[in-house]
């Protein structure tokens, strides 16, 4: 690993250890439970118990009545699945879209380690780059970010509902999915609304500033990194730079609805600000629903 990379990680694994214990808290495991109830043991039969608890094997083999017991199964699957198309690398490196979704998902997936959960990765642009199966333990935490950081070669565009298809394929059991992006795709609301209809879907929406208005800046040149092309544009024209935001606002307004619908809970991290702190209060706001 390079040394610079080397080092990028391991500031956000020292930030995100240090928010994890101090600021999460228990407000992680009060946020998302397990997958159900598990079997505990067998007991005596005591007068109330639910007589549909019998356990008839055990009660044949003691000749006197034994009931089941159930505890809730704790053990979550959380995995982050990372936007690594060409627009993640918009923006100044250390402030782009990649550096906010190294940071979630060091955030999520150690805060998922120390609660002894498994944490998985899926990183995807057009295709689907990488799969890592949820595992535990807080260094195969890390090993994700890294994923994250250095994915290689990034493709040009991004298939959100490609992502979505494919872990609806792959993962078995209920898990909680933190879908990290841009969200500048369409035609995914379907694939989403499927994996959101067996698994918790978190929607981590990527927002950088040029996204939603455009600084006066003379003569620019914007280039779309995804569909390809250039455009000159004289920034300094107030009407211009007005239709921009409006139409910056519509998309904003129909990704939201997109996500509501699909039953997607939205998240807004932006590049221009602590990318933790959305993440922290989403674990707050739903740690007092509960």
């Amino acid at each position: 690993m390079p040394p610079r990379l080397l080092v990028s990680v391991r500031r956000l694994e020292i930030r995100a250890r240090r928010l994890v214990t101090s600021e999460l808290g228990g407000e992680y495991r009060s946020t998302f439970r397990g997958a159900g109830i598990e079997f505990a043991e067998a007991r005596e039969y005591v007068p109330g118990d639910d007589v549909r608890r019998i356990d008839w094997n055990v009660t044949a083999r003691m000749g006197e009545p034994w009931v089941k017991e159930y505890v809730e199964e704790r053990e979550l699957h959380l995995v982050c699945a990372v936007d690594v198309s060409a627009s993640q690398l918009a923006g100044r490196p250390a402030q782009g879209r990649r550096a906010a979704a190294a940071e979630v998902c060091a955030l999520v997936t150690l805060a998922a380690a120390y609660s002894h959960d498994r944490t998985g990765l899926l990183t995807f642009s057009d295709r689907i780059e990488r799969y890592v199966p949820p595992a535990k333990g807080a260094r195969h935490a890390m090993r994700l970010v890294r994923e994250v950081l250095q994915p290689g070669e990034p493709q040009p565009a991004t298939s959100i509902a490609l992502a979505c298809d494919y872990l609806a394929r792959v993962l078995r059991r209920r898990s909680t999915v933190f879908l990290i992006s841009d969200f500048i795709d369409d035609g995914y609301e379907q694939a989403l609304r499927d994996l959101a209809r067996r698994h918790e879907v978190i929607a981590a929406v990527l927002v950088d500033p040029l996204d939603e208005a455009l600084p006066d800046a003379g003569i620019v040149e914007l280039e779309d990194v995804e569909r390809g092309g250039r455009l000159l544009i004289d920034s300094s024209d107030e009407g211009l730079r007005r239709r921009y935001a409006e139409a910056a606002a519509a998309r904003r307004e129909r990704r939201s609805a997109t996500l509501r619908r699909a039953g997607a809970e939205e998240v807004t991290v932006r590049t221009d600000a602590d990318a933790a702190e959305p993440v922290l209060e989403f674990f707050r706001r739903r740690s007092r629903r509960t």
